[in-house]
């Protein structure tokens, strides 16, 4: 059996051994509810236009608003129909709005004279989208990571707590145990972030929010790749990491690093996605490029060869970080008899697969 079809084994096997885990499957319908409820239920909640009681000379600029207009044959029967709450406002001769207790602002909107608008700058992103947006990308990624990241630790642990990581080498080589955990962790954590983003557009759909879609279909696109390296970067780290614990109680403490390398990152984009030159820098770091890069695609502020040159850099980054993982998780994978230092790890690795 070579590297190739041990990888592809070992991958196959741990997406078995996911699928049948309930907190796997709950958790994702739980996101999977949560993506459904965030894009749908706003603008349900939100209400339609207002109804209006109007006589028919008052009426066409309401209907031209897109107010739902019921027509009434006098004042006294407009200003009624609000009484008995038939209708959300009224329109009377001057013109003048009644309602119960607070004016709907699109039935005034559309008796205003609406002053000539000339937009300086037509294509700025609306600031709430603007604050949304890098939040999204940023927690997507960050939750995803630590998520799966710290399953495959946990894995790694279980596997020396029980022994069964013996038997493992002796029937793979080292490197595609690592290779095939990694491999399944990143083909999982796509599928559920396909299956979120699929729920998300059809709600936003339903939610009539196709310009928003529009807008974001770029750095979507560039996202999937940045997203797909930057695990497989934050994978092998949290492999080498578990292999460095012997106890799940050790988990903790060994991934620290890791934990920062991806906590700091999300912090950053959030906090600082407003710096243009600070969000430069982010968008070509490893650990914080693959939120940072798509956010400035959305924003207009990264020249076309950007993506391209920071994509580049995760992958050689990607490749490195693997490398050096693969190293740490051969020399501590076998260490049973307690916690394993990392430099003893990198010094003193095993010889085996």
């Amino acid at each position: 059996m070579n590297v190739t079809q041990a990888t592809r084994l070992v991958a196959e096997r741990e997406i078995r051994v996911k699928l049948r885990d309930r907190t796997f499957l709950f958790g994702t319908l739980f996101f999977l509810l949560i993506a459904a409820a965030g894009t749908i239920l706003p603008p349900l909640f939100s209400g339609g236009p207002s109804t209006v009681a109007a006589t028919e000379s008052l009426a066409a600029p309401l209907r031209a608003a897109g107010l739902e207009v019921r027509v009434v044959p006098d004042d006294r029967a407009a200003e009624q129909a609000v009484r008995d709450d038939d209708v959300d406002a009224a329109v009377v001769t001057g013109p003048a709005v009644l309602a119960m207790d607070d004016a709907p602002d699109d039935v005034v909107r559309a008796l205003s004279s609406q002053p000539t608008v000339r937009l300086l700058d037509p294509d700025a992103v609306d600031p709430v989208v603007a604050f949304l947006v890098p939040f999204v990308f940023a927690f997507v990624f960050f939750i995803t990571s630590q998520t799966f990241g710290v399953q495959i630790a946990q894995s790694v642990i279980e596997e020396k707590q029980t022994r069964i990581v013996e038997i493992l080498v002796a029937a793979v080589p080292v490197r595609a145990l690592l290779a095939g955990k990694v491999v399944a962790g990143a083909i999982l954590a796509f599928a559920q972030i396909a299956l979120i983003a699929v729920v998300a557009v059809l709600g936003l759909q339903i939610g009539d929010s196709g310009g928003l879609l529009s807008l974001l279909a770029p750095a979507i696109g560039w996202f999937v790749p940045f997203f797909l390296i930057g695990f497989v970067l934050l994978a092998a780290m949290w492999a080498a990491a578990g292999a460095l614990a012997n106890r799940q109680e050790d988990i903790a403490a060994v991934s620290t690093p890791v934990q920062l390398a991806v906590m700091l990152p999300f912090f950053a984009v959030i906090f600082l996605n407003d710096n243009a030159t600070a969000m430069r820098v982010l968008s070509y770091l490893p650990f914080s490029s693959p939120t940072a890069m798509p956010l400035r695609l959305f924003t207009g502020d990264a020249a076309g060869w950007e993506p391209i040159v920071s994509l580049v850099l995760l992958v050689l980054a990607a490749g490195a970080f693997l490398l050096a993982g693969a190293r740490v998780y051969e020399g501590s994978l076998l260490r049973t008899n307690g916690r394993t230092s990392l430099r003893t790890a990198w010094r003193e690795r095993e010889t085996i697969g």
